[in-house]
């Protein structure tokens, strides 16, 4: 069963093959959601009562941070089915999703400055939270560290893999973080889905921006996949069927 999953749906030729058809759909409601979640996040969403018009940078820096996470996430799935079922395509996503993360968790850590700035008076504070997501950092930089340094692609997707793996255990001090220690950042918003603290008319357009967000990963991802599995399948069949097609 296994086999068959992988060889129809997981394989470098299926994904390509499918990912062509998925993608035009992913562009569409990414761009519904982002419009949306801009157009009312700026405009519509009423200004906070403490923090005023400083509070919409919320519609940026929230989204990059959970997609920062998610992204290592997906990272650390995929590196246990490289490692344990050696899916050649798990391996693809792992590596073409590090440069990806570590460009969210960059943004997540400047707009996070940026509204620290006015709010806290500072740019910078060793809160539990933002250090966690500056050792997210970190972990991505020390994963494509990694990858350009290791010329045999096996070796290089395995050590990939067991750093994927290892630093997962920092997702986790990332989320409970604000509730573990007492820190200037502030505590859980959206996550509490009984009674979210926040009102509707700024949730809607923030739970769009986080879905734009994610859309916007799994479109850069796909792009980025479909370029790797040229370069890593330039010598199949299929690979120079399609190129002959397309010339």
């Amino acid at each position: 069963m296994f086999h068959w999953l992988n060889r129809k749906f997981l394989s470098p030729k299926a994904f390509y093959a499918s990912s062509s058809i998925l993608l035009p759909w992913l562009i569409a409601a990414f761009v519904l959601c982002f419009s949306y979640g801009l157009i009312a996040g700026l405009f519509l969403a009423p200004a906070d009562y403490q923090q005023g018009d400083g509070f919409r940078i919320i519609y940026v820096h929230v989204p990059s941070a959970l997609t920062a996470m998610s992204v290592y996430f997906v990272m650390a799935v995929s590196a246990v089915l490289t490692l344990v079922f050696r899916i050649k395509i798990a391996a693809i996503c792992m590596s073409c999703s590090a440069k990806i993360g570590a460009w969210f968790t960059f943004l997540a850590l400047v707009t996070g400055s940026i509204w620290g700035k006015p709010m806290w008076g500072t740019w910078w504070i060793w809160d539990a939270r933002l250090t966690s997501v500056l050792i997210l950092l970190f972990l991505y930089l020390g994963f494509l560290s990694l990858q350009s340094v290791i010329t045999d692609q096996q070796s290089r997707d395995r050590a990939g893999a067991i750093i994927a793996i290892v630093g997962v255990i920092n997702l986790p001090i990332i989320h409970y973080s604000v509730i573990w220690w007492n820190t200037l950042h502030q505590g859980p918003t959206i996550t509490k889905f009984a009674a979210p603290s926040i009102a509707p008319s700024m949730l809607h357009p923030l739970l769009a921006m986080i879905a734009a967000f994610y859309l916007f990963y799994a479109v850069i991802l796909l792009l980025r996949m479909r370029s790797q599995i040229l370069l890593r399948e330039i010598k199949s069949q299929w690979v120079q069927e399609e190129y002959c097609h397309v010339g």
